[in-house]
């Protein structure tokens, strides 16, 4: 039996980006357009069905010509994507009333924007299986790691993955903790199911509940279509709410009410809704400070933090680089489509001396620029060339 077709299409007119993010899209099995203006959109959109549009707004004026207006009032059961370099506030808050799906800022968080993707097509009622699980299964990563801090949390991951124990992930910016909870999602009976991320700081106070919760449609102003907030998105699966801390009182009250209630309400709807989630957390604060300074509820910290698991900052799991080191060049080889490329040990250990303030995201980077820098062997002269000046290593 043939697999049915996933459509996307994509409106951007930077070429080369609209190029790379078709490429990334085809890797998933994803069937994708390419135009560079809405005109022509608007007119693909009368000869072809479509699954998913990706819209990018790069400048106020673009924004301003009502692009989300064009599109999603005539075609109002197709989810729009919409990605910008633009951060501000009031456009986020506008483009997703309009009736937005999601919205990602440049330089993309790829896996973000796939698990955004997978769940907008599974929303729209397409009922593909194979290709659902195919971008779940390519996209998680390994825990990689042989510390004694790292084994624990495989540990810990493995007795509560099959529970429905409320986790909160601690740990400073770039540890993993997005990975911790897709681990956790992924050894669970709910693996089937989704797995939606929210970046609790990314959102703005006024559109917390519609995210969160989701609208119907004629419940404000601009709310020109019904829109389902994210628990009811995950409904079945994981609802994994990263940067809890930086959530407002009062968008925490509510929270606190879903996780007594098992129910969330719509904006503009007169009964609630039960729900099936489990709820992962994650901060890079220190939340019981947060408490003593009134900036988080008590009773919402014991409600989500059933399961504590810290994940520790790279400088804190040095024993651990060489493995991250090997693990990104075989990932960097794939993805260039080269031959994997040696590093000396000498290299290895300036690495180990390097001080990490981004953590893992951090190393990450790195290995890409030396793997794209150096020739055929990464090198010590690569390390101090293209990483960082010597002063910022110790011994070397």
């Amino acid at each position: 039996m043939s697999e049915k077709v996933v459509n996307i299409l994509i409106i951007e007119d930077d070429v080369s980006f609209s190029k790379y993010l078709s490429e990334i899209l085809l890797l998933e099995n994803y069937h994708v357009g390419q135009l560079t203006n809405i005109n022509e959109a608007l007119a693909k959109l009368n000869e072809k069905k479509y699954n998913l549009l990706i819209v990018t707004i790069d400048s106020v004026k673009v924004y301003t010509s009502n692009i989300l207006d064009k599109i999603i009032e005539k075609y109002s059961n197709l989810p729009v994507i919409i990605i910008s370099e633009l951060i501000e506030s009031e456009i986020i808050v506008d483009a997703i009333k309009r009736g937005a799906y999601d919205y990602f800022t440049k330089p993309l968080e790829l896996n973000k924007l796939l698990i955004a993707v997978r769940n907008a097509i599974m929303l729209n009622n397409f009922p593909e299986k194979k290709v659902v699980n195919k971008i779940k299964k390519n996209k998680i990563q390994e825990i990689v790691g042989e510390s004694s801090s790292i084994k624990n949390i495989k540990k810990i991951i493995e007795k509560v993955a099959n529970t429905d124990a409320r986790i909160l992930i601690t740990g400073e910016n770039g540890v993993g903790k997005e990975l911790v909870a897709r681990w956790i999602h992924e050894k669970s009976e709910r693996k089937n199911k989704p797995i939606v991320e929210v970046n609790c700081a990314a959102i703005p106070n006024e559109l917390i509940e519609s995210e969160l919760f989701g609208h119907e449609k004629g419940s404000f102003t601009s709310a020109v279509r019904q829109h389902i907030g994210k628990f009811e998105q995950a409904d079945g699966g994981t609802l994994f709410l990263d940067e809890i801390g930086d959530m407002s009182l009062s968008a925490q009250a509510k929270v606190l009410r879903v996780l007594e209630d098992g129910k969330i309400s719509r904006v503009g709807a007169d009964r609630a809704i039960s729900i099936n989630v489990r709820l992962v957390t994650a901060t890079n604060k220190d939340l019981l400070f947060e408490i003593k300074k009134n900036n988080f509820r008590l009773d919402l910290y014991h409600r989500i933090s059933v399961i504590l698991i810290y994940v520790p900052t790279l400088n804190q799991r040095i024993e651990d680089i060489p493995l991250l080191i090997n693990h990104f060049l075989k990932e960097l080889s794939e993805e260039y489509s080269q031959p994997m490329k040696p590093i000396h040990p000498e290299a290895i250990h300036a690495l180990q001396d390097y001080h990490w303030s981004g953590n893992i995201r951090e190393l990450r980077n790195i290995m890409e620029r030396l793997f794209v820098l150096s020739e055929k062997q990464i090198t010590l002269k690569d390390v101090l060339n293209f990483v960082v000046p010597t002063y910022h290593l110790n011994g070397v």
